[in-house]
């Protein structure tokens, strides 16, 4: 079989014989490659090859090799590039009380502790059949911890789960705790009531002999006084983009990523805000963006972030390079380098004005990198708790779950698109990034939903001990 390859360099067509059937998505060499001779993608390193590699040859796990040095050190070159004209768009949304905008008026059902995860989905069930028109959903976000859990697993849970209630798309809030667990409801009111949430209630499960029939109360009350809320015509600006990518392959950094960083771009152009993450999905790439930091001070953070990710890792006696999964690499991933220099694209070519931890909030405008790991329920999950009221997730394998706000489901490449056309809500492979922002304003403005905007999850990063 012949491949024609065209060599952006020089635009000259090189005829290859491919050596044996390729899988879509896979990598064929271009040329020679000697054994310990670094291979390279995207124009940047991908790893090293293991033995000799022949022009149209099958590169993949059996002939190439990570090159990740984890004790690299990093350097500071500030590097700016265009990004495209203002877009002076406008979305309807719902203008919160601290200046923020919903794309839906959700209503969240938050357990302190996973106890009572059954009275919270009850108290769900039963106000459904009474809930008006004009609120989007009512979700449990259904959890499994909120005791037993040490150190900063506790903290880290408490910060998440009142990060959670702030998201804009929450229009009311019911938290409701047991009242003998450690991340006590007392302490979640105090911590909302210190970040200025308003419209939450609380409901302690042991003082009321029906604990539904309170809950159901409450939430009708919530009811009448969403009634109140509409859509307002308000600036793009307001939005933020939450940026994550989930069973990749080969297409992953060729299409959908790169669509989806040229809608960033639009977005933050336009004054709005996007947010990265899957820092462990960075590894390989990370000095491309530390040159992108918009200041010594936000390199630093920057640093600091990766740097203390690779040493979680090290602590717990894992090599930081334990990636890419078993179904990336069946989709034409190799090596951790390949893997996030495809990942990172979803960042386009933004400066980075902003690093926050793990359950932090946006702060800034621009590109905010965020503490998570890659996993695609926690990466999403802290997403969402920063204040995105949308996250695009790109995938060329596929997958049918939703974080707690809409979840654009983005493929990488047609036929998985067509398969699983009710997990899929847009098809990337085109790289129509005005397509893809023009689709996502339609379901910020309630015009479209997700298809997967029925299952809505939390999940948590977990370091440490529980009792």
């Amino acid at each position: 079989m012949k491949k024609t390859v065209l060599d952006g360099r020089d635009s000259v067509e090189i005829l290859l014989e491919a050596d044996g059937d390729i899988p879509a998505g896979h990598k064929i060499a271009r040329r020679d490659i000697k054994k310990g001779e670094y291979v390279y993608k995207y124009g940047e390193i991908i790893g090293i090859a293991k033995c000799d590699i022949e022009a149209g040859e099958w590169v993949h796990t059996h002939n190439l090799g990570s090159a990740l040095d984890e004790e690299r050190e990093y350097t500071y070159d500030y590097k700016e590039y265009e990004l495209p004209k203002a877009d002076e768009r406008t979305f309807l949304g719902y203008l919160r009380p601290d200046g923020r905008v919903g794309i839906r008026n959700d209503i969240y059902i938050i357990p302190t502790v996973g106890c009572v995860n059954g009275v919270c989905k009850n108290i769900e069930d039963a106000v459904k059949a009474i809930a008006p028109a004009w609120v989007d959903h009512v979700v449990t976000l259904s959890h499994q911890f909120g005791c037993s859990q040490l150190g900063d697993d506790g903290e880290n849970i408490a910060k998440l789960l009142c990060a959670a209630a702030m998201n804009p798309n929450a229009a009311f809030v019911l938290i409701v705790g047991l009242g003998c667990e450690n991340n006590t409801l007392d302490g979640m009111r105090e911590r909302l009531s210190a970040m200025g949430k308003r419209d939450v209630a609380y409901l302690k499960a042991q003082d009321f002999s029906d604990e539904v029939e309170e809950g159901v109360r409450l939430i009708s009350d919530f009811f009448k006084r969403t009634g109140e809320l509409s859509r307002e015509s308000v600036s793009v600006s307001k939005l933020v983009f939450g940026l994550k990518c989930g069973g990749s392959d080969g297409f992953s950094g060729l299409t959908a990523n790169p669509t989806v960083g040229a809608v960033s771009d639009k977005l933050i152009a336009a004054g709005g805000s996007a947010v990265l993450t899957e820092v462990p999905e960075m590894f390989g790439a990370e000095q491309i963006l530390m040159n992108r930091c918009k200041s010594p001070e936000v390199f630093e953070a920057y640093k600091k972030m990766i740097v203390d990710f690779k040493n979680h890792y090290k602590e717990q006696g894992f090599p930081v390079y334990e990636n890419p999964s078993p179904g990336n690499k069946e989709g034409g991933i190799t090596t951790l380098e390949e893997k996030s220099l495809g990942c990172i694209k979803k960042g386009g070519k933004a400066p980075v004005t902003d690093v926050i931890a793990y359950a932090e909030r946006v702060r800034n405008t621009g590109l905010t990198a965020l503490s998570a790991p890659g996993n695609d329920l926690i990466a999403a999950s802290a997403l969402a708790a920063a204040g995105c009221q949308i996250v695009l997730f790109t995938t060329g394998r596929g997958t049918p779950f939703s974080t707690f706000v809409p979840t654009v489901k983005i493929s990488t490449n047609a036929p998985l698109a067509n398969k699983k056309s009710g997990w899929i809500d847009f098809d990337a492979s085109g790289m129509d990034a005005d397509g893809l922002f023009d689709f996502c304003l339609e379901i910020c403005s309630g015009n479209k939903k997700c298809k997967s905007e029925q299952r809505y999850e939390i999940a948590f990063f977990k370091k440490g001990v529980t009792l």
